[in-house]
Parts: C-alpha cells; structure tokens; sequence
C-alpha cells in the first residue's frame, strides 16, 4: 500500500473512533430503545416493512422517528458542512458542529441517568435526537472524503473490501483501513451491550459520548494537521 499524508492517517484514526461510537448508539437504540437504530438506518427499513405487516414486537413509529430524523440531520449537516474548506477538507463549522453533537450526547445520557426509567414518548424523542445527530454527523464526514469510513454503516465497506481482495482478483488495496471500520463498529457495539446489560442503557449512552468526544479531539488534531500541509 503506498504511503499516505500524515493527515490523511490521521483523519483516518479520528474517524475510526467516531466509528466505534456510532456502533456503540445503535447499541444503547437496539437494546434499550426498543428494537430501533439510530445509525443504520437499513435496518430501520426492514424493520418498517416487518412492522406494516403485523411482525410481533417491531415498534414501527420508533423506526420511522429515527428513518425520518435521520434525513433531516443529513440536510441539515449536509448545509452546515458544505463543500471542503481551502485549506483543510474538515471545515471548522463542521468540526464544531461535531462538538455540539457530542455535547448533546453526553446531555442525553446524563438526562437519561437522572430520570431512571424511561417511558415511551421519551424513548421515542431520545431515539429521534440521536438519530439527527448521526445524520449529521454521516453529512459532515463526508466532507472529509475517505472512501468506507461514513461513521454510520459498513456494508459497502464489505463489499468493497471482498471485491478489491486478492482472492477477488483486486490489488487488496486499503485493506486495513476497512477491516478497522468493520472491527471498531463491532467493538463500539459490544462495550455498549455489555454497558447496557450490566449497568443500563442510560451509562452505555454516556460512553458512547466519551468516545465521539475522543473522536472529535483527534478530528481537531487531524484538521490541524490538514491546515499545515503536514506531509508525515
């Protein structure tokens, strides 16, 4: 694999983080927002249809919540980010916009806490502003340009991983970079399950924050970077 910009790895690591913190929501939405992602939103899809004909258990207006709430945080962090800045692909109002979402995070996982157990219509509102907040978030990494890594999915990045392969007859290209997407999607899952189990969904929330605030730290380091023309 030939060498890559030092920014160019370093927005990679950001954004493999950022990864694990959006497996780590759709975590806490499946498992403690009643069967829902606020992330992936092909499952919401199925679940949808499932849903519309009578399949047990699929709660339709909490996927359709967070379907809808989705597209609306990608327009509006799609108009927010807007095209790459001059001197670096992440614009400042993007990587602010990414900070507000992580505040946001963390409010709700401390709301959460503070009121214990949740009912219904509070789900559904904690589902729908999460579910905002990731399609922002989708919006404004998009702007950075890397190729498997939009934070919210990793389908494509298997496909695209196997196909590329060797064994596909490919040049086995970028290999790592979309194994790391689809190991830290799974470990973000994972921590947030195991939260969740043990302590409740409110704490895994909280985690999640942590981790999209790690995440946004190293976005900031890696747009420095980007800024300098930093050639690593």
């Amino acid at each position: 694999m030939p060498d890559r910009p030092w920014p160019e790895r370093a927005y990679e690591g950001a954004l493999l983080v950022l990864t694990a913190a959006t497996g780590a929501i759709d975590g806490v939405s499946y498992l403690a927002l009643d069967r829902v992602f606020t992330g992936n939103m092909t499952g919401n899809v199925l679940f949808i249809g499932f849903g519309l004909v009578g399949v047990a258990d699929i709660p339709v207006l909490n996927n359709l919540v967070a379907l809808l709430a989705f597209m609306l945080g990608a327009v509006l962090g799609g108009r927010l980010a807007g095209p790459a800045g001059a001197r670096a692909r992440l614009r400042r109002r993007t990587l602010l916009m990414l900070l507000a979402n992580t505040v946001l995070v963390l409010a709700l996982g401390a709301a959460w806490v503070a009121l214990g157990r949740i009912g219904t219509p509070v789900m559904v509102a904690i589902t729908g502003l999460l579910a905002l907040l990731l399609g922002a978030q989708a919006a404004g990494v998009k702007q950075i340009g890397i190729r498997d890594l939009s934070t919210v999915v990793v389908t494509m990045t298997m496909v695209n991983l196997s196909t590329d392969s060797r064994a596909a007859g490919g040049r086995g290209e970028a290999w790592l970079r979309r194994l790391g997407a689809i190991v830290t999607m799974g470990l973000g899952a994972l921590a947030a399950a195991a939260v969740t189990r043990y302590l409740g969904g409110a704490y895994a929330l909280l985690l999640a924050g942590v981790v999209m605030l790690v995440a946004v730290l190293l976005l900031g380091r890696a747009r420095r970077l980007d800024a300098l023309g930093v050639a690593g």
